[in-house]
C-alpha cells in the first residue's frame, strides 16, 4: 500500500539578492503577488494537495516570514469591532495550527540537496514533497495537487515538467524520457542545463517535487560538487541509477518565475487581471497603456 504524501519542504534560505534592495530587511518569499506573499501561494497549494506538516528551510534574518504565519489577535480584533469579517476571514487563511508547522537552520548555503537534506529527520520513513516558492503556478486544479493523484498511481520519485522553446533548455534541468505516457513519463536521466545542441528534450523540471525517503539517504552519501554546493538533481539521478522509477509529470498550467524580476512582473499582470475585484480597472489601464506607447512610436 503506497503511502499518502502529508508532509512538504519548502526551501526558502536564499537571500534573494536578485530583488535587493527590497529583500535587504525582508524575505523575498514575503514580497507580494497582487495581495498575498509568495510563500501563501505555496501554502494554499499544499494544503489543496492535502499536505498537513510544513517543515520551511529558513536561514538568518527570516523571522517575518516565521511571524507572517502567527497568529495576530490585536488585528483579529480590530477587525472583529470594526465588522470586517471578509478580511478576517482571509486573515485567518494565513493562521498555522501549532505542530502543524516547524522550521529549521541551513546554516551554510550549501544548495537545493543540502536544504532539503536537512529535514531529514522530520521526513523519516514517507514519502514527501518540495515546493519551491519562486515558481508560482496558476492552475485550476493546484500543481501539487495534480502530482499527488497522479503519484497514488506511479509511486516512485516525480518531478513538475513543462515543455519549453529547444532554445531554453540549456536554462533548466532537463528529462532524458525513456517512454512518453502522455501526462508521465517515465525517465531514464536528467541533466543540469545542458547545452543547446545536447539536450535531451524539451522537458524542463520545475519547483515541484514528490520524493521518496531514498532520496535522502542519497543526499547523505552525495559530495559537495561545484561552488560547494549538493544538487537535488543528483539524488534524483541516483535513483535511476539503482532501476528505481523516476517520472516527470506535464502539469496543467500556468508556471511564473518569481524568482526574476521579469517574472514576477508577469505574474503580478496574469493574477491581476484574472481577480474579478481588479479585472476591469486594471484591464482598462494596460491598455491605455499600450496604446500611449503605440501611439509614442
Amino acid at each position: 500500500m503506497k503511502k499518502r504524501v502529508t508532509k512538504a519542504i519548502f526551501p526558502v534560505a536564499g537571500k534573494g539578492t536578485r530583488f535587493l534592495p527590497a529583500t535587504k530587511s525582508i524575505p523575498k518569499e514575503i514580497m507580494t503577488l497582487v495581495d498575498r506573499p509568495l510563500i501563501q501561494y505555496a501554502i494554499d497549494e499544499a494544503r489543496a494537495a492535502g499536505i498537513k506538516d510544513f517543515i520551511f528551510v529558513t536561514s538568518r534574518g527570516k523571522s517575518a516570514l516565521e511571524d507572517y504565519f502567527d497568529h495576530s489577535p490585536e488585528l483579529e480584533n480590530t477587525l472583529r469591532k470594526a465588522g470586517k469579517d471578509d478580511l478576517l476571514a482571509t486573515l485567518k487563511t494565513t493562521n498555522m495550527d501549532s505542530g502543524a508547522i516547524a522550521y529549521i537552520r541551513q546554516h551554510k548555503a550549501m544548495g537545493l540537496g543540502h536544504a532539503v537534506w536537512c529535514a531529514r529527520r522530520l521526513i523519516g520513513n514517507e514519502p514527501f514533497a518540495v515546493i519551491l516558492p519562486d515558481d508560482v503556478i496558476a492552475a485550476e486544479k493546484p500543481c501539487l495537487q495534480q502530482m499527488v493523484e497522479a503519484h497514488a498511481e506511479t509511486g516512485g520519485c516525480m518531478v513538475a515538467a513543462m515543455e519549453v522553446p529547444p532554445e531554453k533548455a540549456s536554462s533548466y534541468g532537463v528529462l532524458d524520457v525513456r517512454q512518453d505516457n502522455g501526462e508521465t513519463v517515465s525517465v531514464q536521466g536528467m541533466v543540469e542545463k545542458p547545452p543547446v545542441d545536447e539536450a535531451p528534450s524539451n522537458l524542463a523540471v520545475i519547483g515541484r517535487y514528490i520524493l521518496t525517503p531514498d532520496i535522502m539517504r542519497n543526499l547523505s552519501r552525495i559530495k559537495t560538487g561545484s561552488g560547494g554546493e549538493i544538487q537535488l538533481t543528483d539524488a534524483i539521478a541516483a535513483e535511476i541509477e539503482a532501476d528505481r522509477d523516476v517520472f516527470g509529470y506535464r502539469f496543467r498550467g500556468q508556471r511564473f518565475d518569481c524568482g526574476s524580476k521579469s517574472g514576477f512582473l508577469q505574474a503580478t499582470v496574469a493574477f491581476g487581471l484574472g481577480r474579478e475585484d481588479l479585472r476591469d480597472e486594471f484591464d482598462d489601464y494596460l491598455r491605455e497603456l499600450m496604446s500611449m506607447r503605440q501611439a509614442a512610436q
